[in-house]
């Protein structure tokens, strides 16, 4: 169900996201590539990459030696492999159709691995973050950033309007896909946050595992190593 929503709104996926988050989710994606640029790997992998922003994002940054884009929409990375051809960045980045749950790579290929706004949408998180730890060297780095749901006041209850009532509007305006964009806000709440998702990542043998709420509690980042 996810491929197939995905597939189905990857045209208008860039334009959706920077409007609903009102640009922000640039911020956020620098924030999180800077949380690697100490250790500066040179094998990546970018989980759930999407239409390649962060992919992208992260290869000019980081300047690692390749970058592979996993994903299990080929709408999305059809648009992906274009923007990095317009780019000029093909010998650097790479995708594949890759379910996270069921990596085809070997064990300790990468020295990092990225997921952007992808986690919620594991089939299942357990098995996801255990495939993720397999194919990490040791001593590698985990980056997860995620939206979440704001707890403060008034915060909380503006998001709570925001989500439930003008995403899933913007989203029938801007993709004509009515379920896509109620998942989006139904799938944030429902997923493994904060302290939770911390223990489930140190379940699977992570260490110093750490999270950092971003912009008043809508997105967090999460670091670990293995």
């Amino acid at each position: 169900m996810v491929e197939q929503m995905f597939d189905q709104i990857a045209c208008t996926y860039d334009r959706l996201n920077h409007t609903m988050s009102l640009g922000i989710d640039r911020y956020w994606r620098k924030k999180a590539i800077k949380a690697l640029q100490p250790h500066k790997p040179r094998m990546i992998m970018d989980v759930a990459t999407g239409t390649g922003d962060f992919a992208i994002l992260a290869y000019k940054m980081l300047h690692p030696a390749q970058l592979i884009g996993t994903d299990i929409s080929d709408g999305m990375m059809a648009i992906a492999k274009e923007k990095v051809r317009k780019a000029g960045l093909s010998q650097g980045i790479s995708f594949a159709h890759e379910d996270c749950t069921q990596l085809s790579f070997e064990e300790k290929k990468f020295d990092a691995i990225t997921v952007a706004f992808g986690i919620r949408n594991f089939a299942s998180l357990d098995k996801g973050l255990s495939e993720m730890h397999r194919v990490l060297k040791d001593g590698g780095h985990l980056v997860i950033l995620e939206l979440s749901t704001p707890q403060k006041f008034p915060v909380k209850q503006m998001y709570c309007i925001y989500s439930k009532i003008l995403i899933p509007l913007i989203g029938r305006l801007i993709s004509k896909d009515c379920s896509a964009y109620t998942y989006l806000p139904e799938s944030i709440k429902a997923c493994t946050q904060g302290q939770e998702l911390c223990e489930a990542i140190r379940r699977v043998g992570f260490k110093n595992v750490r999270f950092e709420t971003l912009t008043l509690g809508i997105c967090t980042l999460y670091t670990a190593t293995k």
